[in-house]
């Protein structure tokens, strides 16, 4: 054998091996009574753009595709999925306070309106969820306004 067949047969090998490294991505989970789009702060315009370009990362109903079974992809999803969950878990908006509420519109319209939101890397797989300047501009515009309806509602229940 050619050093070229040694060095494809110990690459082969060790992606083979590498499939049974333990990888247990986020769990899925379709009935989150306290959702974002559930309260009635989302159009419906908003919550279709927010389902196709954020909740894979950013819900409990993540859509995981073929590659994320397949290491090392696998363990990049897993990573960036519990990553972004930490941030904001769109199907635990009722759990948060008013403060962290603030804060992750804010951030949503920061991450969102400079681009940074959805990261380059998911929308090379995910072409849907690349979002256009009118689209930016619509999340954007509801992340601030939906600010103001969250310090107000704080205010009449105080």
């Amino acid at each position: 054998m050619k050093l070229w067949q040694y060095i494809l047969l110990g690459l082969a090998v060790v992606f083979i091996g590498i499939q049974f490294v333990p990888n247990e991505l986020p769990a899925v989970n379709t009935n989150n009574p306290g959702d974002l789009v559930l309260n009635g702060l989302v159009s419906e315009e908003i919550s279709t753009m927010l389902k196709t370009s954020c909740y894979s990362c950013h819900s409990n109903e993540t859509v995981y595709p073929w590659y994320s079974y397949v290491a090392p992809s696998s363990w990049l999803v897993d990573k960036d999925v519990r990553e972004a969950r930490e941030e904001v878990n769109f199907s635990d908006w009722m759990d948060y306070d008013m403060m962290d509420k603030l804060k992750i519109l804010d951030d949503i319209a920061i991450e969102v309106k400079e681009g940074r939101m959805p990261m380059e890397i998911y929308t090379l797989m995910h072409s849907s969820a690349k979002l256009d300047d009118a689209q930016r501009a619509k999340i954007v515009a509801w992340a601030e306004e939906t600010m103001d309806i969250v310090a107000e509602e704080e205010d009449e229940e105080d």
